[in-house]
């Protein structure tokens, strides 16, 4: 069976992965959404979205058992018809939009929401309530980006955060609402022939960094206290932010 055999990928896919589950299981906030930027180093950013969808969707189950008790089910019936419309819009335009304008949608947003929260004393702020529209909204988003580059989580945190929730609820809320992204993802993907045997074939070697991600970011959020784990979220998705401008600017960069 045909697979990707360039070392170069590999190196680049490898910490990708891993860098993924940590953030899968809880640590690392939003830094999982580089896993498609390090792995399109070497491939095409479609391509490395192809790859990386069955890997999220194992991470996603051991994600589901490990927080099956710890969730919010409200927001989540406000994000994920939000997220299924954004899907629906993102293969509608699969052959519109291009992934640098993407990343600079993205970074933009996650970047001014953290400088919003730090320069606005937001984290001083008293916790947010639950919004209908805000979370249908955001969920749109989310399944829009995430459909286009697995980018959902900086749309996710801008809804959620503010809420202050208990980590693990945050976290087991944000497992969830994925696992049901990642499989709403799967028929449309298909459609665009994502899942070719080579993307397949690599996705099965990679697969076993999967439980060694996920286990690795579980174990830290359970040992990290409540506020520095909100200190590094908001950090990891200022971080992300910077890089996804970044990526978004190359091309009239010049880079």
């Amino acid at each position: 069976m045909p697979m990707i055999t360039d070392f170069w990928f590999y190196a680049a896919a490898v910490p990708a992965v891993l860098l993924v589950g940590l953030s899968k299981g809880g640590f690392a906030g939003g830094l999982g959404i580089l896993g498609v930027p390090m792995m399109a180093l070497t491939v095409s950013p479609l391509q490395a979205a192809g790859i990386l969808l069955p890997i999220l969707i194992a991470m996603d189950m051991i994600g589901v058992w490990a927080y099956r008790k710890s969730f919010h089910k409200h927001n989540l019936l406000l994000l994920v018809p939000g997220a299924a419309i954004g899907i629906l819009i993102g293969t509608l335009t699969a052959s519109l939009v291009t992934d640098s304008f993407v990343r600079l949608l993205i970074g933009t947003i996650a970047v001014a929401f953290a400088l919003d929260h730090w320069i606005g004393r937001r984290a001083e702020a008293a916790p947010k309530g639950i919004n209908a529209p805000k979370g249908v909204f955001w969920g749109g988003v989310g399944g829009f980006t995430s459909f286009v580059a697995h980018a959902g989580g900086p749309p996710f945190q801008i809804y959620m955060l503010p809420q202050k929730l208990d980590k693990v609820v945050y976290v087991g809320t944000s497992v969830m609402f994925f696992t049901l992204v990642n499989l709403i993802k799967v028929p449309p993907y298909a459609l665009l022939g994502q899942f070719q045997s080579e993307n397949l074939m690599t996705s099965l070697v990679l697969l076993p960094l999967a439980p060694i991600g996920m286990g690795l970011g579980i174990k830290a959020l359970h040992i990290i206290p409540e506020k520095p784990f909100y200190r590094i979220a908001y950090t990891a998705l200022f971080l992300v932010g910077l890089k996804l401008v970044w990526d978004g600017l190359a091309p009239w960069l010049g880079s």
